[in-house]
């Protein structure tokens, strides 16, 4: 065993176990209410399966849009499989959940945001910079104001 628990990555993987939940909910139930996502993919990812014109036009990612048309919403335990309508032409698409760099559900102003760690040879991975959480749990942070109330005039 290592000498240190990597809570960032059990953290990531708790929060892709709670999207495929969600999915899995969806492909069971449909989208209830006015519940939709917005889903960036990196299009890089290895097991990403999508249209090569599709790939041409997003080589680096893409946001999909899961709302009002999608069929054919299968998920397992490493992603998901759909198909979008993208200008009148339905595609499928697979979508690792590891691929996944940010989910939002706009109409409950909730959002995930993942860094996504790429295998290039040339990359330096820099452990220095710890500074920033590596997920955002709130897509839109909602300034709320607190009343303040005083007990004295409740004290004897």
């Amino acid at each position: 065993m290592s000498g240190e628990i990597d809570y960032g990555n059990l953290m990531h993987d708790a929060m892709r176990g709670l999207i495929r939940s969600v999915m899995e909910r969806v492909a069971q139930d449909g989208l209830p209410g006015e519940h939709h996502f917005f889903i960036t993919v990196d299009t890089q990812h290895p097991d990403m399966q999508m249209a090569d014109w599709l790939r041409d036009r997003y080589p680096e990612e893409i946001t999909l849009v899961v709302q009002h048309w999608f069929e054919n919403l299968v998920v397992d335990p490493n992603g998901f499989a759909i198909t979008l309508n993208f200008g009148n032409a339905p595609e499928p698409l697979y979508i690792p959940f590891d691929a996944i760099s940010t989910f939002v559900d706009p109409s409950v102003e909730f959002g995930l945001r993942f860094e996504l760690q790429h295998d290039d040879a040339d990359e330096d991975f820099d452990d220095d910079d710890d500074d920033e959480a590596p997920m955002i749990e709130d897509a839109e942070r909602v300034e709320r104001s607190a009343d303040v109330v005083s007990l004295d005039q409740f004290r004897k």
